[in-house]
């Protein structure tokens, strides 16, 4: 809670969503209501991903520099709540099941 709060106070505006038009390893561009270029991918902790072009972005603007948040999830998936899946864009996927079980391409493991 106090991080909502914190960046609540801190930043310069809202986030704002739009296309995705460029990503690299590096930075990725957004365009929304103006052209958000050159932005850092933030993503939790052991996470790295590249955001498919096309994809909606969310983009937080502030003074210092503006960041890419994360795409918005497009995907459709069975999943209950408390699940976790992590999927690539040419099909490969690993689901946590709330049971214990672990899907890998949809076979128990």
């Amino acid at each position: 809670m106090w991080i909502t709060n914190y960046i609540a106070k801190e930043r310069s505006s809202n986030p704002v969503s739009g296309e995705v038009t460029y990503a690299s390893e590096e930075k990725a561009d957004v365009f929304a209501s103006g052209e958000y270029n050159n932005m850092r991918v933030i993503s939790p902790y052991g996470i790295i991903y590249i955001p498919p072009v096309g994809t909606t972005g969310v983009v937080l603007p502030t003074e210092g520099e503006n960041m890419l948040l994360g795409v918005c999830n497009e995907e459709k998936a069975d999943l209950s709540p408390g699940e976790l899946m992590l999927f690539s864009s040419g099909g490969a996927s690993i689901v946590l099941k709330n049971n214990g079980t672990v899907l890998i391409n949809g076979k128990e493991v």
